[in-house]
């Protein structure tokens, strides 16, 4: 096992204070919007006791077998198939998509032939790997995703229209209501979406009107307006704004879930969350931000299909561990919480009979990475223990499972992330 350092991107959505007081350290003074706990080579983490230039990466590739397991490698390739990363978002990030895997292939491998810097501002693929994706909430969480139906869009749109009604903004919202009554959902959808994206000068025009009448009288009392008049706050006469009409607003409360396949329109708008995805930082943008925005890639990226909000529900397996499974093979993760010892048990973690807190077997298929956010739990693997206290992380290699995890009576809060392939009984 290893302990990991881990490296904190100062995003400027980031918070300035919910990261440091989850995870208690000091602020940095900067927004610090994600701790990144994996391979990726944007941001390794790195063994605490690591040499110059070892990072988890490095380790891993050393070998292959031995850190991910075989399985994992045929399936992934040799390296670390997941990111783990604890999002404090302050304020909305950027409306976006991730690409499907065929196509991130295909797009990195045209970029790197082009010679397009992979620091540029406007590449569009940073590595070869797809990046579907879930958030476990740790506080409220707000943030859009997927499209509505094209009709419910349709209905909000005219609603704008007649708050509108005689200015040029009006023409606008009602052209993309007329769109988005089209016959056929897809088309609908992709039609109204590039009529906001093209738009120009006229679509930022309207965005800033329906922002001042979405904020006034009934409006306000209207969610999706109310978001409308919110993101604008923060992006004056960005289209991804009126963009937000056609997607579903979702509001995810602490412990509750939800996943996003590629192809998937969303944006994260408020909260701190566990994230997990699969390693890779391809991010296609549509609004919301100054970065670069690829129309005609995004348009070939996104899913132009309605959908409802894809929860996702913890499950338990029959060893008793609580899993959110989400339908990706490079991931699953798994939550570890015990109260503190209450009254009646004794300080050692023993009940009123004199039973030991029984430990939480860690799911393992192929390697794992844990990290602590209350509390502190004993890491125990055939090769040795390892105690992580709160804001502590480990990388526990497909070579020491079985690993189990041995909870103090000050309780615990934890995460453990391995992949999603069937995990094997490693207990017997």
């Amino acid at each position: 096992m290893y302990l990991l350092t881990n490296t904190l991107r100062d995003y400027a959505w980031g918070s300035t204070t919910a990261m440091a007081d989850l995870l208690g350290h000091e602020p940095s003074g900067r927004p610090e919007a994600e701790l990144w706990i994996g391979a990726h080579p944007d941001a390794p983490s790195r063994p605490a006791d690591a040499r110059e230039g070892e990072t988890l990466g490095t380790l891993i590739a050393s070998d292959p077998v031995a850190a991910l397991g075989e399985e994992s490698v045929e399936a992934f390739g040799p390296r670390l198939p997941y990111l783990l990363k604890v999002l404090a978002a302050a304020s909305p990030l950027s409306l976006q998509v991730h690409p499907k895997l065929e196509a991130a292939k295909v797009g990195f491998a045209a970029e790197e032939a082009a010679g397009v810097d992979r620091s540029a501002p406007h590449r569009n693929y940073k590595d070869d790997n797809h990046k579907p994706e879930m958030i476990l909430a740790l506080t409220p969480f707000e943030a859009l995703s997927g499209f509505r139906d094209p009709g419910e869009s349709a209905a909000l749109f005219e609603r704008l229209t007649a708050l509108l009604a005689g200015s040029a903004a009006a023409k606008v919202t009602e052209q993309v209501a007329e769109l988005l009554r089209g016959p056929d959902t897809a088309g609908a959808l992709k039609a109204a979406f590039a009529r906001l994206l093209n738009g120009g000068s006229d679509v930022r025009a309207a965005v800033d009107a329906a922002a001042a009448a979405a904020s006034a009288g009934p409006a306000a009392e209207n969610p999706a307006l109310t978001t409308v008049a919110e993101l604008a706050a923060a992006y004056p006469s960005d289209p991804g704004v009126l963009i937000s009409l056609m997607l579903n607003r979702v509001s995810l409360a602490p412990g509750e879930a939800m996943y996003l396949p590629a192809g998937n329109v969303h944006a994260y708008l408020e909260g701190l969350g566990i994230e997990v995805m699969a390693s890779s930082d391809n991010v296609l943008r549509g609004g919301l931000t100054p970065k670069h925005v690829d129309i005609p890639e995004l348009l070939r990226t996104v899913v132009f299909e309605a959908t409802g909000v894809p929860l996702l529900r913890a499950q338990e397996s029959e060893l008793g561990q609580e899993l959110f499974c989400p339908p990706f093979g490079e991931f699953q993760l798994q939550r570890i919480e015990m109260a503190p010892v209450g009254r009646g048990e004794s300080g050692d973690g023993a009940s009123e009979g004199g039973l030991l807190r029984q430990p939480v077997p860690i799911a393992q298929a192929g390697a794992v990475v844990v990290l602590v956010l209350k509390g502190s739990l004993t890491l125990d693997t055939p090769k040795g223990d390892l105690v992580l206290a709160r804001g502590g992380s480990a990388f526990i290699p497909d070579a020491e499972a079985p690993a189990l995890a041995h909870v103090g009576p000050d309780g615990v809060l934890a995460f453990a992330v391995t992949t999603g392939l069937a995990s094997r009984s490693q207990l017997g």
